[in-house]
């Protein structure tokens, strides 16, 4: 085997010594249940991994990771991470975190064929068309992938709340709350996008209202 593999397992025999010298107890209590507060849905980026960048240690961060931080609600991988984290972990905030320099948000602004690539573009795309005329507008190509960096965060979010579970908890328990962030790659910073989540929440009620059924109202008034 190459070495470049072997490699990780000497770094996991490292990390197990280097957990246990300062805590005799770690895996004992890692093995025993999970209790995170965030849920971060972000990009499969090997350069932006969600527990370096926030230093958050095991277990306080539950994880899903794809092309370009898409949530698409026909795509059952999030929907499922997302449902399991609100309804069974309880988490209280909900992180949609992309990234400048993307790959994935620059291949959907260009102009060709990719393939199995194609429907999963699609939704950054459709981000795009939504936008048109303001990304248009932006001369500078890389500041205009940056833009679309953060559109596409901000329309994901929307995503994550147009869904009946996260709709539904929030009224029963005000939580969780659904954040938008960028990872900046170039400074290694976090930028929040200050999403007015209930502001948000609010406006799309109006079409993606999904909360008015009497169990979840019975449940309310408890």
């Amino acid at each position: 085997m190459s070495q470049s593999y072997e490699v990780i397992f000497e770094n996991n025999r490292k990390w197990v010594e280097s957990k246990v010298s300062e805590d005799p107890e770690f895996f004992h209590e890692l093995a025993k249940t999970q209790h995170p507060d965030y849920l971060y849905i972000g990009c499969s980026d090997s350069r932006a991994t969600a527990e370096e960048l926030m230093g958050a240690k095991p277990g306080e961060v539950f994880v899903h990771r794809n092309i370009a931080n898409v949530v698409n609600t026909l795509d059952m991988s999030s929907t499922a991470v997302i449902q399991y984290a609100v309804e069974h972990l309880k988490v209280k905030h909900i992180i949609v975190c992309g990234h400048y320099n993307c790959g994935g948000v620059k291949a959907a602004m260009t102009p060709q064929d990719l393939g199995l690539l194609n429907p999963w573009l699609r939704n950054i795309r459709d981000v795009y068309r939504l936008h048109q005329a303001e990304l248009d507008s932006i001369e500078d190509e890389d500041k205009r992938y940056d833009r679309l960096v953060e559109l596409n965060v901000q329309e994901q979010c929307i995503n994550v709340i147009k869904m009946a579970c996260v709709q539904e908890r929030y009224i029963l328990e005000e939580q969780p709350i659904v954040h938008g962030w960028v990872f900046d790659l170039r400074t290694g910073k976090i930028i929040d996008l200050e999403i007015d989540f209930e502001k948000t929440l609010k406006d799309i009620q109006k079409i993606y209202n999904l909360t008015s059924s009497d169990w979840v109202m019975s449940r309310k008034t408890k």
